[in-house]
């Protein structure tokens, strides 16, 4: 299994955006997390900077998202779709994206979801509960949000 370190992950994340930015070719992982790069243009600083990227410690108390835990959720999220796994995340991720008429926003809430089942997990000691996680997501793609 690969197991990227931290200063993988983000000199990944921070070696993408260059290439994009300069036009370079990307490879497929690296076009995958170019999409969500561009979604996120708050991340850039963060991003454009692979010595301060390495350095700089994201903690709750500064009440500010890890840019580099928040893309590789997207991709993770991404993958769980594009091999449906668990199965039928691919379907819930859709009806979640028809429901708010953008991936990117039932992204955001599949993170919720997903970071509730690995917290679970983890609290519990037990493995993580696919089915919990994907009931979750259809819970919130069901859910009437602003009269839609």
């Amino acid at each position: 299994m690969f197991q990227p370190s931290q200063n993988d992950v983000r000199r990944f994340f921070c070696g993408t955006r260059a290439k994009q930015r300069a036009g370079l070719p990307l490879d497929a992982m690296e076009s995958i997390a170019a999409r969500w790069i561009a979604e996120h243009p708050e991340y850039d600083a963060d991003l454009a900077d692979e010595a301060a990227a390495l350095a700089a410690v994201y903690t709750v108390e500064d009440g500010r998202t890890n840019p580099f835990l928040h893309l590789s959720m997207h991709l993770s999220i991404h993958e769980q779709c594009s091999i449906d796994q668990p199965s039928g995340i691919r379907q819930a991720v859709e009806l979640l994206a028809a429901r708010r008429n953008s991936l990117h926003e039932a992204h955001h809430e599949v993170m919720e979801c997903l970071g509730e089942m690995i917290w679970a997990s983890q609290r519990s000691g037990l493995p993580p509960d696919g089915h919990a996680y994907i009931d979750a997501v259809r819970q919130r793609a069901t859910r009437i949000v602003g009269g839609r």
